[in-house]
């Protein structure tokens, strides 16, 4: 069976560096923070008190966003919105700008041949967190009948279908760091192989609360450079100590080519690989071998030679461990081409936005069909000192400066707890 081809028609983001492509594409490259200090709750006892929050977001406005909508049609937003966790506020928001400027209408005729994927990786915390408290505090009759409706994971999937009327596979991937990737991956393998001709897919989340960040900070994940937040994140560096927690969402519109084609639609890039793989290793230290595999697994499935990928939007949270992982991983991958500074570069823009955990995969993917468009490499920035052993590697990490590329193709990587890794390889269109 010939797989059928997939296109990306539509792209929606929320983040710490924008709430739209525009404007968070210019920040990435122009390298501008999204992290500061946490506001969403009092994080003075905390031992990082740094985050990328979500800024300047109004869900309902953002929801309609000049669309045309009757009063009555705000107000019922407004509403529902009301009973819902943050995470999925953000992905309800990205999913629909990316399905409105795809251009695609729903039909009756065409409605289950449309769906959704889309995941996260902690989901509601913030609604459990205070459905607890007030559990506690006032007893059960004081728990709102919409808590477990606001607060699992497939709400963001499951209100986009409602919402827009798809009635095709309603999915929600749960991978930890790696769910947007793996939600994207699998909605193209949907596609692929006939289940459906267009999918929602993508990533959401609100990771800020009390409760993660207070067991990111007591397994000492996170940085502590709580007096310079904008430099906080810093990939590959000798002085990165540790990820920082973002909130947001990223999705991609996607569709089988004919189907877009059929109808006019503008085509963003095409999507032609998708890899996963286990570490099998440990449930938080990254192997190297499984983001290796991963990345393999998705240049056999594109039916690309490793000379044929000009830029790999790293997973680089700013770990010591896991940034060398994959650095390694990507040299042996890669061989010689990857030495070779013009022809390829990596670069991460967690250096920028943090880490959006189950977002992380559908934000990236964003940049680097952005990458694409523009023929612009985004910088890794902070990268003032290279640690010794990534810089033996001889790659180009594009170091606190955007580059000028010829890109036709760019490849991401998303890896998560448990040893969960994905990778997406995107063609320019």
């Amino acid at each position: 069976m010939t797989k059928r081809r997939v296109v990306v028609t539509g792209m929606g983001i929320i983040s710490p560096v924008g709430n739209d492509i525009a404007t968070a594409w210019k920040n990435v490259v122009e390298g501008n923070t999204g992290i500061g200090p946490v506001t969403d709750f009092d994080a003075e006892k905390f031992a990082t008190k740094i985050a990328g929050e979500v800024r300047d977001f109004d869900a309902a406005e953002a929801y309609f966003d000049g669309a045309e909508a009757t009063e009555e049609e705000r107000l019922s937003i407004k509403k529902d919105f009301k009973r819902m966790d943050p995470f999925i506020h953000y992905g309800i928001v990205a999913g629909t700008h990316a399905f409105r400027q795809s251009g695609l209408v729903v039909t009756d005729e065409n409605a289950g041949r449309i769906g959704v994927a889309a995941g996260a990786g902690i989901g509601g915390l913030h609604t459990i967190e205070n459905t607890a408290l007030e559990l506690a505090e006032k007893g059960p009759r004081k728990v709102s009948p919409f808590f477990v409706p606001s607060s699992i994971i497939n709400m963001v999937a499951g209100n986009l279908s409602i919402y827009h009327g798809m009635k095709g596979p309603n999915i929600a991937l749960v991978s930890a760091c790696t769910t947007a990737a793996h939600n994207i991956g699998m909605a193209m393998r949907l596609i692929q192989y006939g289940d459906a001709d267009a999918m929602l897919a993508g990533g959401a989340e609100f990771a800020t609360t009390p409760t993660a960040m207070a067991g990111f900070c007591s397994a000492k994940a996170m940085s502590t450079r709580n007096d310079d937040p904008a430099h906080a994140s810093r990939p590959w560096d000798t002085g990165r100590d540790g990820f920082l927690l973002s909130n947001g969402a990223g999705m991609l519109m996607l569709e089988e080519y004919e189907f877009a084609k059929a109808r006019g639609a503008t085509i963003l890039a095409e999507l032609i690989g998708f890899g996963m793989s286990g570490d099998a290793y440990h449930i938080t230290a990254p192997s190297g071998d499984g983001a290796e595999l991963a990345m393999r697994n998705a240049l056999h499935d594109a039916g690309l030679k490793a000379e044929e990928v000009q830029y790999v939007n790293a997973h680089g949270t700013s770990t010591p461990v896991g940034d060398l992982g994959e650095a390694k991983a990507i040299r042996n991958v890669f061989g010689e081409h990857a030495t070779h500074k013009g022809k390829f570069a990596v670069s991460s823009t967690k250096s920028v936005t943090g880490h959006l955990l189950g977002a992380a995969g559908g934000v990236e993917a964003i940049f680097s069909i952005m990458a694409l468009r523009d023929g612009i490499i985004p910088p890794t920035m902070n990268l003032e000192n290279l640690d010794p052993e990534v810089a033996a590697l001889g790659m180009d990490l594009v170091p606190n400066k955007a580059e000028k590329a010829d890109l036709t193709v760019a490849m991401s990587n998303s890896f998560g707890f448990g040893g969960t890794n994905g990778t997406l390889v995107f063609r320019r269109a």
